[in-house]
């Protein structure tokens, strides 16, 4: 594996751990490099024996993933050659989920920024994800484009969460701290900032030193719930809601005001309920 050949992507590997650095400013939009790219690393790793735990993070102390680049709306076609060799009942944003939430290594995910819509989806689709008191936020911002989610959020929350909290999470649209998180079970621990570093490098090492067969006896035995049936209810909500009028002026209006800017990155919601009203 060519660690250089990434644009979007800092890899790193000792001891049986690759570290991921996410690097597409200037919010580290999921796009369609930087999901190539993350597609084409864990595809890479899935035989690497060498390799037992994956451990995201990202070099914008601000925004672990922003959301999916919202300029796709005037690109529908930007995704088609992610979308060319997709498995069957999937779109090409709940691909990538999939592809994360089986991988057979630990996956793990420091998160200290913001991430929001596809970044929320991608940390949830994690086996573990670990938030920094104070600095991470985590939320579904869909519905204030007028969509839905669409990349697997609807059902790995319910599987996270509850569908009580799953139904909350998505209709207030809210960025959730760490803290909050947390208490619903949709991160596994919050912890301070100045600890987050520490906490998931001891967790990481530990699991890469375990035993022969033992990371994939406990994977066997704790398998992923099928979603299948529950992917493609999401899908038609989300592909019904984005036709609509609404969600193109909403998305649009967005990125005339300042989305995937870091300025109008830090308060989305304010921004997206002010082009509503």
């Amino acid at each position: 594996m060519n660690h250089d050949a990434y644009a979007t992507l800092r890899v790193s590997r000792e001891d049986g751990i690759v570290r991921v650095t996410l690097d597409n400013p200037p919010v580290n939009v999921l796009n369609v490099a930087l999901m190539s790219e993350l597609r084409h690393l864990l595809t890479a790793l899935r035989n690497d024996q060498s390799v037992r735990v994956i451990v995201f993070d990202s070099a914008n102390p601000e925004f672990f993933i922003a959301h999916v680049d919202m300029t796709l709306v005037d690109t529908p076609d930007a995704f088609d050659e992610l979308a060319a060799d997709l498995p069957d009942g999937v779109n090409v944003f709940q691909a990538l989920g999939e592809l994360l939430r089986h991988q057979p290594q630990v996956t793990i995910v420091k998160l200290a920024g913001a991430a929001r819509g596809g970044g929320a989806e991608f940390v949830a689709a994690a086996d573990m994800a670990f938030a920094a008191i104070g600095r991470a936020g985590i939320g579904q911002i869909e519905v204030l484009m007028g969509i839905v989610p669409g990349g697997g959020g609807t059902q790995y929350l319910v599987g996270r969460v509850g569908r009580n909290r799953a139904l909350e999470v998505v209709l207030s649209a809210d960025l959730y701290d760490a803290e909050t998180a947390e208490r619903y079970g949709w991160v596994n621990r919050a912890v301070p900032a100045g600890e987050l570093d520490d906490l998931v490098d001891r967790l990481a090492r530990n699991i890469a030193a375990l035993p022969e067969g033992v990371i994939a006896a406990a994977k066997g035995a704790l398998v992923p719930e099928d979603l299948a049936e529950g992917l493609l209810r999401e899908h038609d909500a989300w592909a019904g809601q984005f036709v609509r009028p609404a969600a193109e002026r909403l998305i649009r209006g967005g990125l005339a005001h300042g989305a995937q800017t870091p300025a109008g990155e830090r308060d989305l919601e304010g921004l997206f309920r002010g082009l509503a009203g």
